[in-house]
């Protein structure tokens, strides 16, 4: 899939990143095929607009179990576990609000697993930010990729362990001699990136995005770092990034 966008001044390495994304979208993951990636990329668009969602919402808390149904993407009946719609609806719509008990209820209703639901996590949160920076240089939104064929992987990373810090398994902060040891300079990263590792090419995903949407994730903690030819100082995109995070309840 080839991007191009016609807004002035849009970085090309923004728009190859972006291409990248939706070819790896359409390809098996380790825990979701892609057809079913496809669907989850779907799904979130879709999700938006979703009536049960703005119920929940407006509801005093987001456990409250009111009687209704997700209104689901056209072309995603019967193609998602009822649990994996409603996550990426609730992630969606009302991220700032999910628990800890409500991530077990989840994977408790049956069709998901620690890494499926991490996997979701990622393709959720990559199709969302993409598209949120379509709208906001008022590009159409990227069709979605056509799913390639083959079942998913089933990779776990077995460096993977339950450390108290993550409602999922992630994998250790020091990944050195790991499968896992190009996620992150060994014991040089934050749980904001560990907390995808379950499934490693989620992290992968979000650096090749950050790095494009961002900053590299290695020279985060490097305050005089900025990006090569940005438009932006260190200060500017700090600020951005912090409103931004602020109007998302984001709570790093």
């Amino acid at each position: 899939m080839e991007i191009r966008y016609e807004s002035p001044g849009v970085r090309g390495d923004l728009a190859a990143a972006h291409a990248r994304y939706w070819r790896r979208l359409a390809r098996p993951g380790a825990n979701w095929s892609g057809p079913e990636r496809v669907a989850l990329a779907r799904e979130a668009r879709h999700a938006a607009g979703c009536a049960y969602c703005r119920r929940l919402r407006a509801a005093l808390s987001p456990c409250v179990l009111e009687e209704g149904l997700h209104d689901v993407a056209p072309g995603n009946v019967g193609r998602l576990p009822a649990p994996a719609v409603d996550a990426v609806h609730r992630i969606v719509n009302d991220a700032s609000r999910l628990t800890r008990r409500w991530y077990e209820r989840t994977l408790a209703g049956g069709g998901l697993t620690d890494a499926r639901y991490v996997e979701l996590v990622g393709t959720v949160t990559s199709v969302v930010s993409i598209d949120a920076f379509c709208r906001a240089v008022g590009a159409p939104l990227h069709p979605l990729p056509e799913p390639e064929p083959g079942a998913a992987t089933g990779y776990r990373p077995a460096a993977a362990e339950d450390d108290g810090q993550s409602w999922v398994p992630m994998v250790p902060f020091d990944n050195s001699g790991t499968p896992e040891a190009d996620l992150w300079p060994p014991k040089r990263t934050g749980n904001v990136i560990r907390a995808l590792s379950l499934a490693p090419d989620e992290v992968r995903t979000l650096n090749d995005l950050g790095g494009a949407h961002y900053i590299d994730h290695r020279l985060v903690r490097d305050t005089s770092a900025t990006r090569p030819g940005g438009a932006l100082t260190r200060a500017q995109i700090e600020l951005v990034a912090g409103r931004v995070s602020i109007l998302n309840d984001c709570f790093y």
